[in-house]
C-alpha cells in the first residue's frame, strides 16, 4: 500500500548535519523533538508514579525513568530503551515519557526507561552493558520497585531495539535475568547492511531515515575499528539464536530497516524461538510517534500493548492473531 497520506507533509526528514558539536546538537535535537512530539503525539495517560534515579554504572552513573501505574500489588517489568542512533535521544525525553506512561497503564507494570550513555563519547559496548546494569539494578531492587522479577519484558525502538535484542544474548551468554519477551520495533539488527532494504535507492532517500547517515552513524557507535559482525553489534549474525526470549516485530514498510525484522523472525523461527513479525503498512521509521495525527500510529500502539499484557499474564503464544495485528508471517 503507498505512504499514509498523513505522513507526507513531514517528508523528507532531514539528514545529520556535516559537523556535530555532539553535546550542542543533542540538546537543540531535543528541543526541536519537544516540539514537534507536541504537534503529532498523543500525551501519556496519567501514572500514580513518575521518578528519576540515578544509579551506579562502570566508569560513571546513568539516570533512569520509572512509571508505575495505580496499583497496590506487584507488577511485571518492562524496560525500554529509546532510539537516536545510538548518538541522540534520551531516557528522560517527552516522547520516551510518553511510551513509559502508556505502557505503564495500558500494560499494567512498572516501566522502566533507560539514559544509557551515548556514543560517539561512549562507544560500544557501553550503552549496551549500561542497559544491563540498569536490569540487573532493577531486579535488585525489586522489592522497593513493587515487581516481579519473574515477569520481565525489554522492548526497544530503532537503535535501541538493537541494544534490547543484543541484551537478550547478553544475559543469555552470562546466565543473566530471564526475559518473557522482547518487543522490538523497527530494529537495527545487521549493521554490515548486508540486507535488500539496506540497499534500495528509495527507502534509502526519500523517507525518514536515511542510508549516508546510517553509513556514518555504525562508526560512530562501533569506532572506526569496531566490528559490525560482533553478535551483541548484530544480533542478526550471531552464531546461534537459541534460548533467546519469545519475540515480537514490528518493522514499518517503508523503512530501510525493513527487513531486519523479517530475517530476525525467521533466524529465531529456526532456533526454536517463538518469534512473529508484524509489517506496518503505510509506515515510516519514525511514524509510530505519531498517535496525534495518524490513527494508523494508534494501531501500532495498540498492537504492542495487546502483546505486552499477553506476555505480563503469561498467556502470549505466537503467533498472535489479532483484528490489531498488522500483515504478520
Amino acid at each position: 500500500m503507498p505512504i499514509d497520506p498523513a505522513l507526507v507533509s513531514f517528508l523528507p526528514f532531514p539528514s545529520l548535519p556535516e559537523d556535530i558539536d555532539f553535546p550542542a546538537w543533542r540538546a537543540q535535537e531535543e528541543a526541536n523533538g519537544e516540539a514537534l512530539v507536541s504537534q503529532i503525539a498523543e500525551p501519556g495517560p496519567d501514572v500514580a508514579e513518575h521518578r528519576v534515579e540515578t544509579i551506579p554504572v562502570e566508569d560513571g552513573t546513568i539516570e533512569l525513568a520509572i512509571f508505575r501505574p495505580a496499583s497496590d500489588g506487584v507488577l511485571p517489568l518492562h524496560m525500554y530503551v529509546h532510539g537516536g542512533g545510538w548518538v541522540a535521544g534520551s531516557g528522560l525525553s517527552l516522547s520516551t515519557a510518553i511510551i513509559g506512561r502508556e505502557r505503564a497503564v495500558g500494560a499494567r507494570c512498572v516501566v522502566i526507561t533507560v539514559n544509557y550513555r551515548k556514543a560517539p563519547e561512549h562507544q560500544f559496548p557501553v550503552p549496551l552493558q549500561d542497559c544491563q546494569a540498569a536490569l540487573e539494578w532493577a531486579v535488585q531492587h525489586a522489592e522497593q520497585l513493587g515487581i516481579d522479577r519473574n515477569t520481565i519484558t525489554l522492548g526497544g525502538g530503532s537503535a535501541g531495539a538493537n541494544l534490547a535484542a543484543a541484551l537478550t544474548l547478553k544475559l543469555r551468554d552470562e546466565h543473566g535475568p530471564a526475559i518473557a519477551l522482547q518487543l522490538l520495533e523497527v530494529p537495527a539488527l545487521d549493521l554490515t547492511g548486508s540486507l535488500p532494504s539496506h540497499s534500495d535507492p528509495e527507502l534509502g532517500t526519500k523517507y525518514a531515515l536515511h542510508r549516508q547517515d546510517v553509513d556514518r552513524l555504525i562508526p560512530l557507535y562501533l569506532g572506526e575499528d569496531g566490528d559490525p559482525t560482533h553478535p551483541y553489534a548484530s544480533p542478526l549474525l550471531a552464531d546461534s539464536l537459541a534460548g533467546l526470549p519469545p519475540a515480537y516485530i514490528m518493522s514499518a514498510e517503508f523503512d530501510l530497516l525493513r527487513d531486519d525484522g523479517q530475517a530476525y523472525a525467521d533466524k529465531l523461527n529456526e532456533a526454536g524461538v517463538p518469534a512473529q513479525f508484524s509489517l506496518q503498512h503505510g509506515h515510516i521509521h519514525p511514524s509510530p510517534a505519531f498517535t496525534k495525527v495518524l490513527p494508523a500510529a494508534r494501531a501500532w500502539r495498540e498492537e504492542a500493548l495487546e502483546v505486552l499484557r499477553a506476555a505480563h499474564a503469561g498467556t502470549l503464544r505466537l503467533p498472535l492473531h489479532s483484528e490489531a495485528a498488522g500483515e504478520t508471517r
